[in-house]
C-alpha cells in the first residue's frame, strides 16, 4: 500500500450498480489501526454493501481498493441467531471458530466481559451476552480489523452503552482498527473517531459532533439530533459494572 503503515484499507471512488439502481456512487473511505470508524445512514443506504466491497466479498464496478498485506479481519454480522434445535455451549461454539486452548478461550471471554458463561448454552444467553460472545469469536484470530454490523441490535439501552464501552476498550488494548455499521450516532458518538454518513454517496464525514450538525445528516435523521447527541456525549465518564467485573476477574487470574 502507498498509504501510511497504519492504514488497513483505503478505498477511493467506489461505485456499484444494483440492477438499474445505483448502489454506491463515488464512495471513498480509509480505515486505520487504532481508529474507530462508524458508517451511518438510513436503511438501504449501502452500508453493508460497502463493507462487503471493502472486505473483497463483492467487486465494485469502479474505484480502487488497497488493503494491508495479509490483513486479518474479525467480523460480527448483523444477524447470527443460535439454532434452538442444536444445543451448544459457549465454549464449544467458540472452539468451532478456531482451534485454541481452553486458556485462550477463557481469556477472550474475560476480555469481552463474559467470564462465567463458558458452560452456558448459547440459546440461553441474553441479547447482550450473545453479542459479547460473537465479539469474542471475532477476536480469536487476533484481527487487524474488527468489523461490527449493527452490534447493539436486540440489546437494551443500558447494554448498548456497555457494548460501545467494550468496543473502545478493545481498540485501546489491541491497537486494531474497528469499523462499526450503525443506523444513527446516538450511542456511538463518544466512542467514535471518524464518522462517514452514507446514503449511496457520502453525505458528510468527520468527527461525530461535526457530522451531527451537518445539514445533510439532520435532513436524514431529524433537526433535533444534534441536541440529543450533545447531551449524551457527557454521560460516559463512569465505569460500567460488567466491564469492571471482567477486569477484576482478569486481574485475579493474573495473580493466581
Amino acid at each position: 500500500m502507498n498509504q501510511s503503515s497504519d492504514c488497513l484499507i483505503n478505498a477511493e471512488n467506489i461505485s456499484l450498480k444494483l440492477g438499474q439502481q445505483a448502489g454506491l456512487v463515488n464512495v471513498s473511505i480509509a480505515i486505520r489501526s487504532r481508529e474507530i470508524v462508524t458508517l451511518i445512514g438510513p436503511n438501504g443506504a449501502g452500508k453493508t454493501t460497502l463493507v462487503r466491497i471493502l472486505l473483497g466479498l463483492i467487486k465494485p464496478d469502479a474505484g480502487k481498493i488497497e488493503r494491508k498485506e495479509n490483513l486479518t479481519v474479525g467480523y460480527v454480522p448483523q444477524k447470527l441467531a443460535a439454532n434452538p434445535t442444536m444445543p451448544m455451549t459457549v465454549n464449544r461454539f467458540l472452539k468451532m471458530a478456531i482451534a485454541l486452548s481452553d486458556e485462550k478461550i477463557n481469556s477472550a471471554l474475560v476480555e469481552v466481559g463474559a467470564p462465567k458463561v463458558g458452560d452456558t448454552l448459547v440459546t440461553n444467553l441474553s441479547g447482550g451476552e450473545l453479542q459479547r460472545i460473537h465479539i469474542a469469536r471475532a477476536l480469536l484470530p487476533g484481527p487487524d480489523l474488527l468489523v461490527l454490523d449493527e452490534p447493539t441490535q436486540n440489546v437494551d439501552y443500558s447494554g448498548q452503552a456497555e457494548l460501545y464501552a467494550l468496543i473502545s476498550k478493545i481498540r485501546n488494548k489491541r491497537k486494531c482498527g474497528i469499523l462499526i455499521i450503525s443506523h444513527d450516532l446516538h450511542l456511538v458518538m463518544s466512542k467514535t473517531d471518524h464518522v462517514l454518513c452514507l446514503n449511496k454517496h457520502v453525505c458528510c464525514e468527520g468527527q461525530p459532533e461535526a457530522v451531527s450538525r451537518h445539514p445533510e445528516y439532520q435532513a436524514l435523521f431529524g433537526p433535533n439530533v444534534a441536541e440529543g447527541l450533545a447531551v449524551y456525549s457527557h454521560q460516559h465518564d463512569h465505569q460500567h459494572n460488567l466491564l469492571k467485573q471482567a477486569e477484576d476477574e482478569q486481574s485475579r487470574q493474573s495473580n493466581d
